[in-house]
């Protein structure tokens, strides 16, 4: 028989000239609308991925100078928490080893295997990708000792053998000022955090091994959250041509292991769950999906306050779907996790105003506004990658024509426009706040590592090159800079 060609739903936004003709993935070969329009795409593709690597540098140069006689941006390499250390490790080879095979089979085994087989072995190269760079500052520094450090979540859980009164107690010691105040990160986030860790602790899987392989593999399933999103709401192609990209972002360097991986897995099952229940016909598979993500969406906002922007992306995925009907079930499922808290002693709105005293009793006072408005956006170049800037500025040139026709239409193709812009504005209201000011590489993950999934939007032909630029930054982050996470 003849094999048919399945064409993309994504095709339509291509054909309406909505993007530059080498958009989103067509049959049909970017070539064949003329090579001038095509290499034209093309070179704004650089010249966007350029600006963002200008930027990063711009801020790193401004960083150092303004840092030459004192550190008034109290941070070490601005704007990432990292040193200038050159150095390799046992990762290396690894790491080198994981990127080439992506660079040069990721694209066509993407789009060639079993849809749940490309879930399972995209989870596995995102695994192998994170464990290998984690793998480059040793066994020690990169992952036994990580969440073991002054400041983090393992240092203090002997204060939770009483949990009852640990959790009604759990405010009175998140000012700097107060008695037994809390190590920086149980003092930064809501109990949820640290519960974590101690109920692996609980289970026998206790110590500073067990936390980063929990946080290493939970993070990376944000790899399989994303593709099941994106089938639903974009179509299986535009997913399929995601996948290498979500692998191989650049951010592993600090999914591996920084407890904000693990938080933004949680977010993506959440977002990924709301997807499921907004595509569903039948009402008893929607009320489940539906509660299910409201209440991974309430369990985000109990691991890191800054969570509570997820609700711009659920926005954007009803929107996308152009349905209201899961919000009751997500509200309640959200309402469960708000109850049992609040039951068991934790004031969410009262820990989260005293947090807010903390910041500014701490480095948060003293970073000035000016710099990290821009040195945060330049840490999630970083943590993003080139391809993701690249994919922004397609979607960037869709997204007038979308608003245009007040997103009607190829809901597909609206859904690969919208979906991208969700995150930057969660990301953008976050850096208006003030309240993120520094460490944004690994604090705006769950938002960050959505965005290599733009690259969809990048011809086909150009894959292998995009991909070994997202390769290349993330090796030269983890080899020249020791991260603090």
């Amino acid at each position: 028989m003849p094999r048919v060609r399945r064409v993309s739903p994504l095709s339509s936004l291509f054909r309406a000239g909505a993007v530059p003709s080498s958009g989103p993935r067509p049959d049909t070969s970017a070539d064949a609308h003329g090579p001038k329009e095509a290499a034209g795409g093309r070179r704004w593709d650089v010249a966007a991925a350029g600006a963002a690597l200008l930027l990063f540098a711009a801020m790193a140069a401004l960083g150092a100078w303004l840092q030459r006689d004192s550190p008034v941006l109290r941070s070490p390499f601005p704007p990432l928490e990292a040193w200038w250390r050159p150095h390799a490790g046992p990762g290396t080879p690894l790491a080198v080893t994981v990127a080439v095979l992506v660079v040069a089979y990721g694209p066509a085994l993407a789009e060639r295997l079993p849809w749940r087989a490309l879930l399972g072995v995209s989870w596995a190269a995102a695994m192998a990708w994170t464990w290998s760079l984690a793998l480059v500052d040793g066994w020690h520094r990169g992952i036994a000792g990580r969440l073991r450090e002054t400041g983090e979540y393992l240092t203090q859980l002997h204060r939770f053998d009483d949990l009852g009164p640990a959790l009604r107690t759990y405010t009175d010691h998140i000012l700097i000022d107060s008695p037994r105040h809390w190590t920086t990160h149980i003092a930064g986030h809501p109990a949820g955090a640290v519960l974590t860790f101690v109920g692996l602790d609980r289970i026998g899987l206790g110590g500073g091994v067990w936390a980063a392989a929990f946080v290493m593999t939970t993070g990376t399933s944000l790899v399989v959250a994303a593709l099941v999103t994106l089938r639903l709401l974009t179509g299986e192609r535009g997913a399929r041509a995601a996948a290498p990209f979500l692998v191989l972002a650049p951010g592993a360097v600090w999914v591996g292991v920084s407890a904000d991986g693990y938080f933004a897995a949680v977010a993506a099952w959440s977002l990924a769950l709301l997807a499921v229940a907004a595509t569903r016909t039948s009402t008893v598979a929607r009320a489940a999906a539906g509660f299910g993500g409201g209440l991974l969406f309430g369990a985000a906002c109990y691991l890191s306050y800054g969570l509570v922007l997820l609700a711009v992306p659920a926005a954007v995925v009803l929107l996308c779907a152009r349905t209201a009907r899961p919000v009751p079930y997500a509200l309640a499922g959200a309402a469960v996790v708000v109850a049992a808290f609040t039951a068991a002693g934790f004031d969410w709105w009262q820990a989260y105003g005293l947090l807010r005293i903390r910041y500014y009793q701490g480095y948060g006072g003293v970073r000035p506004y000016g710099y990290w408005f821009f040195g945060d956006i330049a840490a999630v170049a970083a943590a993003a990658g080139l391809a993701s800037a690249a994919g922004l500025r397609r979607v960037a040139a869709a997204l007038p024509g979308r608003v245009r026709t007040r997103l009607r239409g190829d809901r597909a193709a609206t859904a690969a426009v919208l979906l991208p812009v969700g995150f930057v504005l969660a990301m953008l209201v976050a850096d208006l706040t003030g309240m993120s000011k520094a460490e944004t590489e690994r604090i705006w993950l769950p938002f960050s590592l959505w965005l290599p999934a733009g690259a969809a939007f990048l011809p086909r032909r150009d894959d292998r090159a995009w991909l070994a630029a997202q390769a290349l930054a993330a090796l030269l982050l983890n080899h020249l800079l020791l991260t603090g996470w």
